[in-house]
């Protein structure tokens, strides 16, 4: 059955502890605390250096046995001239330990510099180089691209051509991609404000909240901007969705809103 997945970039936040951690938690406690308010998390440190195989297989046993962690992959593969030569990092980064999250391992987010253009024979070699399973362990991934050449048609094919999500972004700074281009939808929430207790406006949620639930059936909204002239085909959708930037500390607050206007 579909699933969606809402939660937060990262659990270690000073802003957090004392709201959304109580008083006196330990730090080495927060991750435990959060995983059980929220039922995903986006793991941000992948993105600037490599991590040890057991720090993830502790990250595993810290939470729930449903829960899931998204990983946003190293900038050494996705900052670069020529992507069609990023292998080497690819596959550091993908045997490097990441694979033990196990169950756990949810999408791999490879992110784009703003820099970066889109050009189909170059971004084509680079998909080419993420593999769908290791050791049959199937995987999921999607990039983030802020370009604004890659609202493209001939992009929303390449990426369902090799069954890549493109990140929907709400924010200002970033194309709006709401293609489906993969058998889930990846969202990042980048407009929480401190002046709102849940970090958007109760009427934003709601939009959010019913848009999700429209996927996850295998429906799309009809109330965000499309690049390409057809729909993909129509399943149920696994969704995964993040509450990032922004007022950062509004973060949980966001996230545990949407939760609950999607369980009600």
């Amino acid at each position: 059955m579909a699933r969606i997945r809402v939660g937060i970039g990262g659990w270690v936040f000073p802003p957090w502890r004392g709201v959304f951690y109580p008083p006196g938690l330990a730090q080495a406690r927060e991750l435990e605390h959060a995983s059980r308010r929220v039922t995903a998390i986006e793991i941000n440190g992948t993105f600037y250096g490599a991590q040890k195989p057991e720090s993830f297989r502790r990250w595993h046993d810290a939470t729930p046995e449903d829960f899931a962690f998204s990983v946003k992959a190293p900038r050494f593969a996705t900052h670069r001239r020529d992507l069609a030569d990023a292998g080497a990092s690819v596959d550091r980064f993908l045997g490097g330990g990441v694979l033990e999250l196990r169950d756990k391992l949810g999408p791999i987010l490879w992110q784009f510099p703003p820099t970066t253009r889109f050009d189909e024979s170059g971004f084509a070699a680079f998909l080419a180089l993420l593999p769908q399973a290791i050791d049959c362990r199937a995987l999921r991934h999607v990039v983030e691209v802020r370009h604004p050449s890659f609202t493209d048609a001939r992009f929303i094919d390449l990426l369902r051509r090799h069954r890549v999500a493109a990140a929907l972004v709400d924010s200002d700074r970033h194309p709006m991609l709401a293609d489906v281009t993969a058998d889930f939808v990846y969202a990042r929430l980048r407009r929480t404000v401190a002046s709102e207790p849940a970090g958007y406006p109760p009427a934003a949620l709601d939009a959010w909240a019913e848009r999700f639930r429209l996927w996850s059936a295998g429906s799309e909204p009809g109330d965000l901007p499309h690049r390409h002239p057809e729909s993909a085909s129509v399943a149920a959708r696994d969704c995964f969705v993040y509450f990032i930037s922004g007022a950062k500390e509004r973060a949980p607050a966001a996230a545990e809103a949407l939760l609950r206007r999607l369980s009600s």
